[in-house]
C-alpha cells in the first residue's frame, strides 16, 4: 500500500473535522476543536509546520558510499528508526466514529512494534483508555510508551500500576495537558506539577520517565532537577496555548541547556523524513509524529501505518546519504542551514 492510497482511504472515514490533507500542515483544520486544530486563532499548528520548512539542508555528496543506518537505542531498546508515533486521545471525538481509543491504540501499537518503532499511547477521562492502551503494549513485549495525563497524585499512582503490568520500557506524562479543558476544576485537582511533585512521580514510575511539553531551557532544567530521563520539546500541537513559538524555534536553546543529561525528543509539525533529519541535526535524539499516524490508521490500519513508516524512513535515509551522514551519530549541526 502506498501512502497516497492511505490518504485517499482516510478521507472517506476520518471526518468531519480532519480533512486528511496530503500535507498535514494545520491549515485546513486551523482552530477546529473538537477536531485536530489548534487553540485560539489556530495558527500555532501551522507555525510548527512552517518553521521546519524554513530550515534548509546543506547537501554534500563528496564522500564515500556506504550503507545508511538509522538504528537507534533508547532506554535499553533498539529501534529501526529515530521517530515514534505520538500520543493521541479521544479519536472518536476528534477524528470520527470509525475507532474507539482502545481500537486505535491496538492497531497503532502493534503496527509500530512490528515495524521496528514504538508508539506513545494517550490517556483520557475514560479510565478504560489507559487499561486498553497498556494491554496493547503488554501484547508486544512492552514495546510502547503509555502517556499519563497530569492527574492528581493518587490517580497517577493507580495508572502507574497499569503501566508496570504492561511491561512498558518507559512512561511519559504530557505536562502541557494542564491546559486542556477537561483537566480544569477537577477534584482532586489535576494540572501543572511542581518539581517536588515530579520527583515523587519519577519514583512511582520505576522505569524511564519522559516529560512531554517542554518549551524553554528553564523548564528543561526543572525537568532535570526532578530527575526525569527524557523530555519532549512540545507545545501540544498548539492545542493548549495560543501564540507560543514553534518547537523548531526553541529546540536549539533547550539542547544547549540539557544535552547529555537526558534524552531529548521533539514533536510539532514534523511530517517527513527530511524534517526528522533537521530535528536530529538541531540536537534532538528522536522525534514524535502524531496527526499523520492517525491518518495512517484510519486510511489503512496496520498497512497504513507501515506505509507511513516506510515513507519517512526512506526520506530520512535519502537525506542522510545526500549529506554524507551514514549513521545517526554522523548527523551534525552544520548539515542544515537556518
Amino acid at each position: 500500500m502506498e501512502y497516497s492510497e492511505v490518504i485517499k482511504n482516510a478521507r472517506t472515514c476520518i471526518g468531519p473535522y480532519c480533512q486528511a490533507c496530503s500535507i498535514c500542515n494545520g491549515t485546513a483544520c486551523k482552530n477546529t476543536m473538537p477536531g485536530p486544530g489548534a487553540k485560539g486563532a489556530g495558527d500555532l499548528a501551522a507555525r510548527n509546520y512552517m518553521k521546519w520548512q524554513e530550515v534548509c539542508i546543506n547537501m554534500d555528496t563528496i564522500c564515500g558510499q556506504k550503507t545508511v543506518l538509522t538504528e537507534l537505542e533508547l532506554f535499553g531498546r533498539k529501534f529501526t528508526s529515530p521517530f515514534f508515533a505520538g500520543p493521541v486521545g479521544a479519536v472518536k471525538l476528534h477524528y470520527g466514529d470509525k475507532y474507539t481509543d482502545q481500537e486505535y491504540n491496538d492497531i497503532l501499537v502493534s503496527a509500530c512494534a512490528e515495524n521496528g518503532i514504538a508508539a506513545f499511547t494517550g490517556d483520557g477521562t475514560d479510565y478504560n483508555v489507559m487499561i486498553e492502551a497498556t494491554k496493547a503494549i503488554g501484547k508486544f513485549n512492552g514495546m510502547g510508551i503509555p502517556t499519563v495525563k497530569p492527574w492528581d497524585l493518587g490517580t497517577i499512582r493507580e495508572k502507574m500500576e497499569l503501566v508496570k503490568k504492561s511491561g512498558a520500557f518507559a512512561v511519559a506524562m504530557d505536562i502541557d495537558a494542564a491546559g486542556l479543558p477537561f483537566l480544569q476544576n477537577l477534584n482532586p485537582p489535576a494540572g501543572s506539577k511542581s518539581v517536588e511533585e515530579l520527583k515523587e512521580i519519577v519514583k512511582m514510575a520505576e522505569i524511564p520517565f519522559i516529560l512531554k511539553g517542554i518549551m524553554t531551557p528553564k523548564a528543561a532544567l526543572k525537568a532535570k532537577e526532578a530527575g526525569v530521563q527524557g523530555i519532549v520539546v512540545s507545545n501540544h500541537g498548539g492545542r493548549v496555548l495560543d501564540q507560543c513559538p514553534a518547537t523548531a524555534e526553541v529546540l536549539s536553546s533547550i539542547v544547549e541547556a540539557v544535552k547529555g543529561d537526558m534524552t531529548i525528543f521533539v514533536d510539532g509539525g514534523i511530517r517527513t523524513g527530511i524534517d526528522v533529519f533537521k530535528a536530529l541535526a538541531l540536537g534532538a535524539d528522536a522525534v514524535l509524529i502524531a496527526r499523520p499516524f492517525v491518518t495512517a490508521v484510519y486510511g489503512g490500519e496496520a498497512e497504513g501505518v507501515k506505509a507511513y513508516i516506510n515513507r519517512i524512513n526512506a526520506e530520512l535515509k535519502d537525506t542522510m546519504s545526500m549529506c554524507g551522514a551514514f549513521s545517526l551519530l554522523e548527523i551534525q549541526r552544520d548539515m542544515i542551514w537556518s
